[in-house]
């Protein structure tokens, strides 16, 4: 029944990468498409739901949406003349979809609101999901009629299934890497409309993941399911899941591979859709964080983009950090040794270290299940802790100290005022810490803030356990990765006219084809501040030199 859904993958779905660059008109790009396509209907949707499914907004041109050129002047205006736009893959993308069951048992409708409506469009045949999620959701779909499973009835707050979230790993290292993203497994999240798995529908619940993983599991021809799980939500708010989980069935840990790194994610846990898009991102942010920098990676979540970073620093020779016997000295290292010494000899230091700062607390588990795949050779210090770096109360400043990048990836919404004001004023905050910072060596005092003290009970180690020497500097980097546009475009206004930072570069990704929307990597510099130079306290008056009393 589903063996011709699943497999007419690289029919239904050509695998498109365009790299756009920032000239207007687009760009002729080497695309594996059927011959007999029109070049004018070459990117475009072709959905049978678009229009009634709010998901896609855009049917025409996937590899280049309008905001691209807006953005590519914007970053012009600034002095970035070399943006870069990369398009990925323009169907199939999506391995996270979160959706509404309504309908009734024998006609249940799977999918997402129409806009402005609470009213479910049923999306049997997205293009923008990865096939296996439509394969699952058909499933589910069979399930939800042989069981008569309830759909969620909003008005009357009655019914058993309320949401499904469909996730999927493309990382199974059993398979070669160019079939692993075709045969990705799906993690099935029913989220049921009760308080507990002892509630009276439990019955029907136990029934419907079973048949899930006795239709989809590893006995069947196509290993479809991963696993299933169970969310307990009864609220009557928009709120998609409630506070209770239960693993029902299947593999406990979801893998996915990006950046470099395995990455474990639990169902509660956030994880970004378009999977492909994101590593492409994280590769490309490799390039601007130096070799030994010490980073904080703030909104980290369970820390992927600060692990990725400290990972990457020991693959890469270029990056390491090397130091002279004869700075050692300034340095306070002492070198145990009767040999003479040849000058030119050179000892690997590697300072580095990632902080990851996130305020919700069950990002925790996937930090430390992820942590535990790190090599164990890696030399860098590596802590998660739970905290908001952006409210006030807690000081944000506190975990910029002793940086050198700070990489932030805020909501849609944008940094958070305080956050952004913080950033703003490193120059002059600099500047107060040097004229004390004497002072401050002389009277070193034990911490008593609060808002530390609970972040380090809270917090989770890894790496080398000798952690860099606590110092007083402040970033010279700054990397914002933005999904929101138009809030990005405000806060780099503000950065850019506190005159505290540059834009340096920027690089723009097409994290979800079918929609007006980009996702922005954008690299700030430090803004050189030249000093004036004194006066010479000689006046000229015509052609008399006259000394300046």
């Amino acid at each position: 029944m589903h063996s011709s859904t699943l497999f007419s993958f690289g029919a239904r779905y050509p695998n498109i990468t365009c790299r756009v660059s920032p000239p207007v008109s687009p760009p002729v790009a080497s695309l594996s498409l059927p011959s007999s396509s029109p070049d004018s209907l070459a990117c475009s949707l072709q959905c049978p739901h678009f229009q009634s499914c709010s998901g896609c907004t855009h049917e025409l041109n996937l590899q280049r949406p309008a905001v691209v050129d807006e953005a590519s002047g914007f970053f012009k205006r600034y002095g970035v003349e070399d943006f870069t736009f990369d398009s990925c893959r323009l169907w199939g993308w999506r391995c996270r979809a979160k959706l509404a069951v309504r309908g009734t048992s024998d006609n249940a409708l799977i999918g997402l609101y129409q806009e402005g409506t609470h009213s479910v469009v049923d999306i049997p045949e997205c293009k923008a999901h990865h096939p296996n999620i439509n394969a699952a959701i058909e499933l589910l779909r069979e399930g939800i009629k042989v069981f008569d499973v309830v759909p969620f009835d909003e008005d009357q707050g009655t019914g058993d299934l309320r949401y499904v979230q469909m996730a999927v790993t493309t990382h199974s290292t059993s398979l070669r890497a160019p079939e692993r993203y075709k045969n990705g497994k799906v993690q099935v999240s029913l989220v049921w409309n009760s308080r507990n798995e002892k509630s009276h529908n439990a019955d029907k619940l136990q029934a419907l993941s079973s048949f899930l993983w006795r239709k989809g599991g590893p006995n069947c021809k196509f290993h479809l399911i991963h696993s299933v799980w169970a969310n307990f939500q009864t609220s009557t708010n928009n709120i998609i899941f409630g506070n209770r989980w239960r693993h029902l069935l299947g593999e406990r840990d979801f893998w996915e591979h990006v950046g470099g790194i395995d990455i474990s994610l639990d169902p509660s846990s956030f994880g970004q859709a378009n999977t492909r898009a994101f590593d492409s991102l994280l590769w490309k942010l490799h390039k601007y964080v130096p070799g030994g920098s010490s980073v904080a990676d703030l909104y980290a979540g369970a820390g992927v983009i600060g692990l990725s970073l400290a990972t990457s620093r020991k693959c890469r020779q270029e990056h390491i950090l090397f130091i002279s016997v004869m700075h050692l000295r300034r340095l306070c290292i002492y070198v145990d040794t009767d040999e003479k010494i040849d000058p030119n000899f050179k000892l690997y230091l590697d300072f580095s270290s990632v902080k990851c700062i996130e305020v919700n607390k069950e990002a925790r588990l996937s930090f430390e299940k992820t942590i535990q795949r790190l090599p164990n050779s890696l030399n860098c210090s590596i802590t998660w802790h739970h905290a908001d770096a952006s409210v006030v109360s807690t000081n944000p400043l506190s975990w910029i100290i002793g940086t050198d990048v700070v990489v932030v990836d805020p909501p849609r919404r944008g940094l958070d005022a305080s956050l952004r004001q913080i950033l703003e004023s490193v120059p002059s905050i600099e500047k107060r810490m040097k004229s004390s910072s004497q002072s401050t060596r002389s009277n070193a005092k034990e911490e008593k803030r609060p808002w530390i003290l609970r972040a380090r009970e809270l917090s989770v180690q890894a790496g080398n356990k000798l952690t860099p020497e606590e110092n007083n500097t402040l970033p010279q980097r700054l990397i914002y990765i933005s999904c929101g546009w138009e809030s990005f475009k405000e806060d780099c206004k503000s950065l850019l006219s506190s005159r505290a930072w540059e834009l340096e570069k920027a690089h723009g990704f097409n994290f979800f084809p079918g929609t007006d929307s980009i996702e922005v990597l954008a690299v700030f510099k430090r803004r050189v501040v030249m000093k004036k130079k004194k006066k010479s306290g000689v006046k000229k008056v015509g052609l008399k030199k006259v000394r300046a009393k």
